[in-house]
């Protein structure tokens, strides 16, 4: 999956929303079938978020577009994924998976209408929101190959907060270990780690330093539900051009000195060696990435 550094939702039946959520500048988006749809306009919404696609895809040719279809024991998930799957899409933020065999329900579902629809390499998202699937989040990771990012969930009072049933901090702390367990579930798959989420809509600054946190544990982007939280979220999960400067200069000193015979050696201060030097090479790998993903959308 590309390094997405926000994904935004928004509710699929308003499609006047789509305009103002292109506008902000989020790497991907996220028309909702779920929560954000009441009961008796979902149908309705399968066409509109159907259309909303093709419309994103006349302007934005490189934004990610996700449909957050509805739980499989809702027994919409298929209604809602043939009204969607089709041209311009990215993939489906698959809600309420707990273990493997969830996966392997929403592979076959897929596996249909990508074949009747003239499509292939879908990708999922899929949130950490029950108690079981915190469990069950190593195998979920790896269950498929179209599983390209998970998220380790700090919502105040999403799914996630009654299913655990702890008292929400903007610091983190009581969320720790089960994003701990669902980000080195990411590193092992090999796939995107992603957090989220803030409420607080007018509160930029305090978005700005959960995001901070977020990255300084090792995730890699972050949920927004809304258009203002966008800039900062792509901001705080940006290379800054002081350590891109940093770990370029790294590498080309290790570089130099391994050519010359040294294995280990000094670099502004620091002791540094074929571990940092592996690193800084993963780390630019993903600056590019971010960068030609920035690139492509401009």
């Amino acid at each position: 999956m590309r390094p997405y550094r926000s994904v935004l939702f928004l509710p699929g039946h308003r499609p006047s929303w789509v305009g103002k959520a292109l506008a902000a500048g989020a790497d991907a988006l996220v028309l909702d079938l779920e929560d954000s749809v009441p009961a008796g306009e979902k149908e309705a919404a399968r066409a509109t978020v159907a259309e909303s696609i093709r419309s994103i895809r006349e302007t934005h040719a490189d934004v990610g577009v996700f449909v957050r279809v509805n739980p499989l024991d809702t027994k919409l998930t298929g209604g809602d994924l043939e009204a969607v799957v089709g041209p311009g899409l990215t993939g489906v933020f698959a809600p309420k998976l707990e273990r493997a065999t969830d996966v392997l329900r929403y592979d076959a579902l897929l596996d249909h209408f990508e074949t009747r629809n003239g499509v292939s390499g879908l990708e999922y998202i899929v949130p950490v929101e029950t108690v079981g699937a915190i469990h069950n989040c190593r195998e979920v990771a790896s269950a498929s190959a179209r599983v390209g990012a998970m998220i380790g969930p700090t919502a105040e009072h999403a799914d996630i907060a009654r299913a655990v049933g702890y008292e929400w901090t903007p610091e983190g702390t009581e969320t720790l270990y089960h994003r701990s367990r669902i980000l080195l579930a990411c590193r092992e798959a090999g796939i995107h780690a992603l957090t989220g989420l803030w409420e607080d809509l007018a509160n930029l600054d305090g978005l700005r330093e959960f995001a901070r946190r977020g990255r300084q544990l090792g995730f890699r982007g972050m949920i927004a539900i809304h258009p203002s939280h966008v800039p900062v979220i792509n901001d705080v999960f940006s290379p800054s051009a002081a350590d891109i400067e940093f770990y370029s200069g790294l590498v080309e000193a290790y570089e130099k000195a391994a050519a010359e015979g040294t294995g280990a050696l000094r670099y502004r201060g620091v002791h540094i060696d074929k571990a940092h030097y592996d690193k800084a090479v993963d780390w630019l790998a993903r600056a590019e990435a971010i960068a030609a993903n920035e690139k492509s959308g401009d």
